[in-house]
C-alpha cells in the first residue's frame, strides 16, 4: 500500500492517506459543483481510520442534512466529504493530493446533473446518480 499525502492550497492543513483508496469518481452533482466552483469534483474514498491530518485541522460545513464538507479555513480548499449514510467512509478530494495522478477516477457519477457544455472525452462508465446495486449507467 502506497501512502498518499496532500493538503490545502496554502499548506495550513496537511493529511496522509494510510489506506487503499476506493470509489474514485468524478462527481457532477450540483452540491459538489457549488461547493467547489468547478464543473465536477474528483473524489476517492477511504475508511475513516485511513486519513490522518499531519498539520492543522479542517473546518467543517454541514452542506445538507447528514453530510459535512471539510475545508481549510484559511484558503478555502475543499478537502473531505462525510455522509452519515456511510459512517465508515470518508471522501477526499483527489486534486488536493500532492500527486493526484496516482488515484485516477474509475467513473462519472451524478451525470443527471452534468453540465452539457462540459465535453467528456474519456470512456469511463457514467451513472445517472451513484454506482452500485441498481445503478443505471448512461450510454
Amino acid at each position: 500500500m502506497q501512502l498518499h499525502q496532500g493538503g490545502c492550497f496554502c499548506g495550513a492543513v496537511r493529511y496522509v492517506v494510510t489506506a487503499e483508496p476506493f470509489n474514485s469518481t468524478l462527481c457532477h452533482c450540483t452540491m459538489c459543483r457549488r461547493a467547489s466552483g468547478a464543473p465536477c469534483v474528483a473524489w476517492f474514498s477511504v475508511p475513516r481510520a485511513g486519513l490522518h491530518f499531519s498539520a492543522g485541522s479542517p473546518a467543517f460545513y454541514h452542506s445538507s442534512p447528514g453530510a459535512r464538507r471539510g475545508f481549510c479555513a484559511a484558503c478555502g480548499t475543499q478537502l473531505t466529504f462525510e455522509d452519515d449514510r456511510s459512517p465508515g467512509e470518508l471522501d477526499v478530494t483527489t486534486a488536493s493530493l500532492d500527486d493526484p495522478e496516482l488515484v485516477p477516477p474509475d467513473d462519472h457519477t451524478f451525470m443527471q446533473s452534468h453540465l452539457r457544455w462540459l465535453q467528456l472525452a474519456d470512456s469511463l462508465p457514467r451513472y445517472l446518480r451513484t454506482r452500485g446495486e441498481g445503478a443505471r449507467e448512461v450510454p
